[in-house]
């Protein structure tokens, strides 16, 4: 079993969304002696973001692009690589100002390449990375669950559903930033959770 872990904090240390998409993988590598994890934290190793430089690039045929278009898609193919390869994609999201953080839409932007994460048919789009299960641990400072200040959740139920990853499981840990015992409550309840979904 591949493992890939994303952390899509803004930080290196302190994060809550990495910590739980840690405990989460630490647990799945623990249940499965054949796990091989791969980690990739975008705050030690951020991704440039999708601009008009990068657009020019990938928009070049191979054969032409410049010595610096052929480096920058290459960064691109190296995500692609990494998600083509796992069978599971654990995520650490947590919520900046109700959506999902800088790092984690460039991230998203590198993986979505039309022909090789998925293509458009006569009869509509077809996600090309089927196949995997994938969680994705949330956290946030206030109370977004099944609200429609959430948009995190369908946004990302619908990137991942249109590059064919349809199995897709939450972990919640809200309320983190309602005082100490907010946030003492709001992680037991996403420990339960993943124990609950390892063990299933």
């Amino acid at each position: 079993m591949n493992i890939l872990q994303i952390n899509s904090s803004a930080r290196v240390e302190g994060s809550h969304s990495t910590r739980l998409a840690n405990e989460l993988v630490e647990r799945l590598a623990t249940a499965h002696a054949d796990a091989q994890v791969t980690v990739r934290d975008l705050a030690k190793t951020p991704h440039p973001v999708l601009d008009e430089e990068a657009l020019q690039a990938l928009f070049t045929a191979p054969e032409q692009r410049t010595p610096a278009q052929a480096a920058r898609v290459a960064l691109d193919d190296a995500l692609i690589a990494e998600i083509q390869a796992a069978d599971v994609v654990v995520l650490g999201v947590p919520m900046y100002n109700f959506g999902v953080s800088a790092q984690l839409k460039n991230w998203i932007d590198a993986i979505s390449r039309a022909r090789v994460t998925f293509r458009y048919t006569e009869s509509g789009p077809e996600g090309l990375l089927k196949g995997k299960k994938v969680y994705v641990t949330l956290a946030r400072g206030g109370m977004y669950r099944d609200t429609p200040a959430d948009t995190q959740v369908p946004y990302l139920k619908t990137v991942f559903a249109f590059l064919g990853m349809t199995d897709v499981q939450f972990f919640y840990a809200e309320g983190l930033a309602m005082g100490p015992e907010a946030e003492q409550k709001a992680l037991a309840s996403a420990h339960a959770q993943i124990e609950e979904a390892v063990l299933a």
